[in-house]
């Protein structure tokens, strides 16, 4: 029998072609729609990870309490240490060493007098070791807007308006003025390499960016760090997988009263980020939700709709004596039959445009003044095992459901009716 109705739906085109198409895309639509707006909601996420709080934090308690104020006297020592036990811990991370500071630039003129002056926000990174990836996860190639990244020790980078403001260009120098670990006053030189642009009023104000091993030589924090922050290899923040994480680690100094001893915070334990990380879930979840919702309905109506065209057909094979169980069983098998192809096409043609997103995404870079940092120049779509089944629900339930409410007409037929509506 199943056999028998799939050879029919193949034969007859005008039972199996438009429905299918019709389900295809339905499906493809819910497939990608929900990929795109898992990666749209979670880009403002990512780029705050990557920026400034990332996937995991590890930081000395007596830092954690107070790391709104980037307390650099709370550091923890012999970062090269926990860098490597995190490493052989959990080698499914990345992980770096950061360290944010505050501070005065003073440009000199010719004669080394002061030329200008501004505050600025530091961030010493890891740009100069062979295996770095933090040039392209904090976007820097592509903000850059003079001169080059900083290739050799001593050179750092400008936000572009402050350069601008302080009258510097690459190749300057400048002096950083400010506190070492110790409380003490720190000077050091630096050469401006290049200027970049954050495309966030705040940062662009004033921000310098150096190597992690020149902060430490200027701060006089020999192989310290504020930060040690990780990344997951899969490129996307998980929160319960994070939050676990970060319970197995902090059970190793859980019976610890040192306040030096270090700690661990996921990305959702560090300040407002909690807070966004459930509105990324909330939102991502709800919006696919009436996408979903809508695109059943929409195949749950076409199911439904086309059930009914075929009343006449009904009419003939009840009129042959066909047995209505029979005939409703049928439209059953034949709608779950096309269901199945549609998903199945659907979700596979949704993927596909989905991986197009995600592998090359969307460039938005000209909706903006500037390249960015924090906030993302090309939007990315975001699969997850959620989008190699999320389909079916509108592509094989609802057409499922429309046929069957529109076949319980069957047995509400009678038969002497039959021939004055087939006469009709």
């Amino acid at each position: 029998m199943i056999k028998f109705l799939i050879k029919g739906l193949i034969r007859d085109k005008s039972r199996s072609r438009l429905p299918i198409i019709v389900v295809t895309i339905g499906v493809a639509l819910t497939v990608l729609m929900h990929a795109y707006i898992t990666g749209f909601m979670g880009d403002t996420v990512e780029m705050n990870a990557k920026f400034t709080n990332g996937h995991v934090k590890v930081m000395t308690s007596a830092y954690a309490e107070n790391m709104s104020q980037l307390p650099n006297d709370l550091a923890l020592l012999e970062a090269g240490k926990h860098l490597e036990e995190l490493r052989r811990r959990y080698p499914d991370f990345e992980w770096t060493a950061r360290i944010q500071f505050g501070g005065l630039v003073d440009v000199p003129d010719s004669i080394g007098e002061t030329r200008s002056q501004g505050p600025a926000i530091g961030i010493g990174v890891d740009l100069l070791s062979a295996n770095t990836g933090e040039p392209e996860r904090l976007n820097l190639k592509k903000s850059l807007v003079k001169g080059n990244l900083p290739v050799r020790p001593g050179e750092i980078l400008l936000s572009d308006a402050f350069a601008t403001k302080l009258q510097v260009v690459p190749g300057d120098r400048i002096t950083l003025i400010g506190s070492t670990m110790n409380g003490s006053m720190a000077m050091h030189n630096f050469v401006v390499s290049g200027t970049v642009s954050f495309g966030i009023e705040l940062l662009d104000r004033g921000t310098l960016v150096a190597d992690v091993e020149d902060v430490r030589l200027a701060l006089d924090m020999p192989d310290a760090a504020g930060e040690l922050l990780g990344y997951s290899a899969g490129g996307f923040y998980d929160d319960d997988h994070t939050l676990a994480m970060a319970d197995d680690f902090n059970a190793s100094y859980k019976d610890s009263d040192d306040a030096y001893a270090p700690v661990m915070k996921g990305l959702s334990q560090q300040g407002n980020m909690g807070m966004y990380v459930q509105m990324s879930k909330v939102w991502s979840a709800y919006i696919s939700l009436v996408f979903v919702f809508a695109m059943s309905l929409v195949l749950w109506n076409a199911g439904l709709l086309g059930g009914l065209r075929r009343y006449g057909e009904i009419g003939i094979r009840l009129a042959m004596g066909e047995e209505k169980g029979h005939v409703y069983r049928t439209m059953i098998y034949e709608s779950v039959f096309i269901g199945l192809a549609g998903s199945l096409t659907g979700t596979a043609l949704g993927l596909f445009f989905a991986w197009l997103i995600q592998t090359y995404g969307i460039d938005i870079s000209g909706m903006m003044k500037g390249a960015s940092v924090m906030m993302p120049t090309t939007i990315r779509a975001r699969i997850t095992p959620m989008d190699f089944y999320l389909g079916f629900i509108p592509g094989l339930i609802s057409t499922v459901t429309g046929t069957m409410l529109s076949g319980i007409g069957i047995y509400k037929r009678q038969t002497a009716m039959l021939f004055k509506e087939l006469e009709a």
